[in-house]
């Protein structure tokens, strides 16, 4: 009987080998480790450890890398070669053809199991994300330069800019400098050579590539969809086009394989997304999804769709969870008899966007919400059909799918982030969809709406306002600082009642120096100026306030 089964056992694996080559090997834990997260420097770039200090984002098991002594092990174990990681998911990708090695790999105490994750070459099957997106075509209607009141001459693709009020950031200087992009994408052909990403290359705005698929740092040569979604954000052509963060920095991961569609690009995507956390990144910016496969039995279900079942989708809640915005593109299933959104715009908090025109209108092919556990899904919208785009040969062109109208929005997002660098990024999202024109009444095609970034701005900044105010009033609610006062001095007052504050500066021989009122509104935060206080001289001072309520005194040092 023992025999029988050992027979067994043996001959599914070598069942397996003889179809398969990439498998993913599960692990129990992350033990006999070098790494320790009381030095995370050791793990964790600068960048990425700061992030976490100033969000209060804990360390914990899941930022460990997996365990040196398991890789060791399963890359002894034969003819194996270890092409990535996901420390978040505790799991290993391996290629393979040495039957003896996985059997032996899948006996060791420390593995959970082990699985076929694609098959040993690349096939022709159904659509990869090059079929899930109508390709350009080249654009001749000049929609015109800016307006004399933009700073930035954006030429054809104002409108898709200026559909979100998108200039009123760029106006303001945000135009993401500072910021790190981690562009996850099936390749970004010729953006070495395209005059449109000039500024970008002489600025050293791109910080480092990463091909996930054939494990080499050139991802130039590989297909034009990622590098299309990049020149949303990135290209420079001033007069003709210029993309909506132009000035923020970017990492190029390529994770998708166009030959061909198996779940190892979402383990891929899983490793890619680590490294932009390791790195510092702000945003993961990503234009895939995964659903159907060309060996069906991968495939996924709608009821899958629910943030926590695929490897990308867990790997993306991880990444939003370490203090990234990840945002992603809601899938072109919507003609299709899938219909909704695929994995990862499934997630709680990503940031999945669906397709719009500049006209507001819906297209077909935008995938429907909700998420399968009925969370609204897409949660915004930006304009994915005829997105102006730079095509392969660096031409202003037109194109069509969720996969431009995600990077429209992404970069605008950066450029709020980098006005309110204060705010966490579930605090940036939760602004952008109140920004929207039915935050009140989402549905099923467009989510929450159309975000207006210039409402998004003045909500933050009313927000950073009152957290200022709270900062310094802490709990009272009148203070005069700076005290000793100098040239200038500020009251802040928190409405006790509507009405009048009346305040007297009186000096320390007890003789009225100054008499002023301010109207007040009860529960908002007033400044008042005082100004001119350079002729007093040295010496004790006494502030009497009234508001018709409160009556009191504060003293003064000058």
């Amino acid at each position: 009987m023992r025999l029988l089964i050992v027979s067994i056992f043996l001959c599914l694996h070598f069942n397996s080998i003889a179809q398969n080559s990439r498998f993913l090997i599960e692990l129990n834990d992350k033990q006999n480790s070098t790494y320790s997260i009381k030095n995370p420097i050791q793990f964790l770039s600068p960048a990425s450890i700061q992030r976490k200090i100033k969000y209060k984002i804990q360390l914990d098991s899941t930022d460990l890398p997996v365990s040196p002594a398991y890789l060791d092990s399963i890359r002894l174990a034969g003819a194996v070669t270890i092409l990535n990681t996901s420390k978040w998911l505790n799991q290993v990708l391996i290629k393979t053809t040495d039957a003896n090695a996985l059997s032996k790999i899948s006996k060791f105490s420390f593995v959970k199991k082990t699985s076929a994750i694609a098959k040993k070459a690349n096939s022709i099957g159904i659509p990869g994300i090059q079929g899930r997106f109508n390709h350009e075509k080249n654009y001749t209607n000049k929609a015109g330069n800016a307006t004399l009141a933009n700073i930035l001459n954006y030429g054809n693709n104002l409108p898709q800019i200026a559909l979100h009020e998108g200039e009123f950031l760029h106006n303001k200087g945000f135009m993401g400098s500072g910021m790190k992009i981690a562009v996850l994408d099936a390749g970004f052909y010729r953006y070495q050579n395209i005059i449109a990403f000039d500024s970008v290359r002489l600025n050293n705005q791109i910080l480092g590539t990463w091909d996930y698929v054939e494990n080499g740092p050139s991802v130039n040569e590989d297909d034009s969809h990622g590098m299309m979604c990049l020149s949303i954000m990135a290209g420079n052509l001033p007069g003709s086009y210029v993309g909506t963060a132009p000035k923020a920095n970017y990492y190029l991961f390529r994770t998708e394989d166009v030959a061909s569609e198996y779940p190892v690009e979402e383990q891929n995507w899983a490793a890619a997304a680590e490294r932009a956390d390791s790195l510092g990144v702000d945003i993961i910016t990503s234009s895939l999804g995964y659903n159907q496969f060309d060996d069906p039995t991968f495939n996924h279900l709608y009821a899958d769709m629910d943030g926590t079942k695929t490897i990308v989708s867990r790997a993306a809640a991880f990444a939003v969870n370490k203090g990234m915005i990840v945002t992603n593109s809601a899938g072109n299933e919507g003609a299709r008899p899938w219909k909704y959104i695929i994995a990862p715009a499934d997630v709680d908090n990503v940031l999945t966007i669906g397709a719009i025109n500049v006209n507001k209108q819906v297209p077909s092919f935008s995938s429907y919400g909700p998420a399968a556990n009925g969370r609204v899904k897409p949660d915004v919208t930006s304009v994915g059909w005829n997105t102006v785009i730079i095509n392969t040969t660096g031409a202003v062109a037109t194109g069509n799918g969720t996969s431009f109208s995600n990077p429209n929005m992404a970069g605008l997002v950066t450029c709020l982030w980098q006005a309110f660098p204060e705010f966490t990024n579930l605090e940036i999202l939760d602004a952008i969809r109140k920004s929207t024109d039915h935050y009140n009444t989402p549905d099923i095609r467009t989510g929450y709406g159309i975000p207006n970034m210039r409402l998004a701005y003045n909500s933050l900044e009313t927000e950073r306002y009152i957290r200022t105010a709270k900062g310094i009033l802490k709990n009272d609610f009148i203070k005069l600082y700076p005290n000793p006062i100098q040239n200038n001095a500020t009251i802040l007052y928190k409405g006790q009642v509507n009405g009048k504050l009346a305040i007297k500066l009186i000096g320390n021989d007890g003789k009225t120096i100054r008499i002023e009122s301010f109207d007040c509104t009860q529960g908002s935060f007033h400044y008042f100026s005082l100004n001119n206080l350079n002729i007093l001289s040295s010496g004790m001072y006494i502030l009497q306030y009234d508001d018709g309520v409160n009556k009191g005194l504060i003293q003064l040092l000058k």
